[in-house]
């Protein structure tokens, strides 16, 4: 049986909100298995420092397609209200289900407060994934591709100890 895209498109249109919904977000999930077990499989193999490498490279391709799309697709604004909208629909944290963001005059704090990726390294008696690298660079390419005039730092990420349930936490400030 030969599918075309139409039909593809017409099986989708049949679903509820709902249903579009949750597998958008089971979508998402999935590729961040892919992510994981790729990144397990060349840690496994080559190393952590190459699977850190090779991730890295990878998010930060992600960012630069990620931004410019969310940006144009839903005529975000290079401020920090169309950053926060952004960055909530990223890929990268519509997969975390516990996040905050707070607005304060020039700055934009995003924080994950349950970060899958950690806890199910933990529950395979694995030590914390060092990715304040990778998420730096990701985020670091974001903004510059939403908006020059914005910069991004990190206030802790692992390897920092993670406190009051906060694993990572970001901050945007408008130059």
């Amino acid at each position: 049986m030969n599918i075309s895209r139409n039909d593809d498109m017409k099986m989708l249109s049949s679903l509820n909100e709902w249903e579009l919904i949750d597998l958008l977000l089971f979508n998402i999930r999935n590729l961040w298995r892919v992510d994981g077990l790729y990144f397990l499989g060349i840690e496994k193999k080559y190393g952590t420092d190459a699977a850190i490498g090779i991730d890295a490279e990878c998010w930060e391709y992600i960012a630069k397609i990620e931004a410019r799309y969310l940006k144009e697709f839903f005529s975000l604004d290079s401020n920090l209200e169309g950053l926060s909208k952004a960055l909530r629909l990223t890929s990268w944290a519509l997969d975390h289900h516990s996040k905050e963001i707070e607005i304060e005059g020039n700055s934009l704090i995003f924080r994950i407060l349950d970060c899958h990726t950690q806890k199910a390294r933990e529950e395979k008696g694995l030590p914390a994934f060092s990715c304040k690298n990778v998420r730096l660079n990701y985020l670091k390419v974001f903004v510059k591709n939403f908006s020059p005039n914005i910069e991004v730092s990190c206030s802790k990420c692992p390897p920092d100890e993670h406190q009051d349930n906060v694993w990572c936490e970001w901050c945007f400030t408008m130059r």
